[in-house]
C-alpha cells in the first residue's frame, strides 16, 4: 500500500512539472506576439506623426493648420498612452530609428 502511494505521488509530481513546462513555453509566446502587435501599432503612430512633423519643418506646433495640429495631438496622446507605457525603452528607440530610417530612405 505504501509503495502505491509513493508511485502515485511521483506520477502527480511528474505531471505537475510537465504541465508547468508546457505553460512556461506557451505564456512567453503570447506575450511576445502581443508586444509585436503593439510595436506594429506604435510604428504606424510614429510614422504618421513623423510625416506631419516633416511636412512643416520650420513651424512651431501652434502654427500648424488646425486639422494637422489636432491629428498630431491625438497621435501624441496615443503614443504616450499605448507605446511609452506599454513597451520597453529599447523597443521605443528601435521604432523611432526605424521610422526615421524608412522615411529618409524612401521606404
Amino acid at each position: 500500500m505504501g509503495s502505491v502511494f509513493w508511485l502515485m505521488l511521483v506520477i502527480v509530481i511528474a505531471f505537475a512539472l510537465a504541465g508547468s513546462m508546457i505553460f512556461q513555453f506557451l505564456i512567453p509566446n503570447a506575450k511576445i506576439s502581443a508586444l509585436t502587435a503593439l510595436e506594429e501599432k506604435c510604428k504606424k503612430i510614429a510614422k504618421e506623426g513623423f510625416e506631419i512633423h516633416t511636412s512643416y519643418p520650420d513651424f512651431q506646433p501652434d502654427q500648424l493648420p488646425a486639422s494637422d495640429m489636432n491629428r498630431l495631438m491625438y497621435l501624441d496622446e496615443m503614443w504616450i498612452k499605448d507605446c511609452v507605457s506599454g513597451l520597453p525603452a529599447e523597443s521605443i528607440f528601435n521604432i523611432v530609428q526605424k521610422v526615421e530610417h524608412d522615411f529618409y530612405s524612401g521606404e
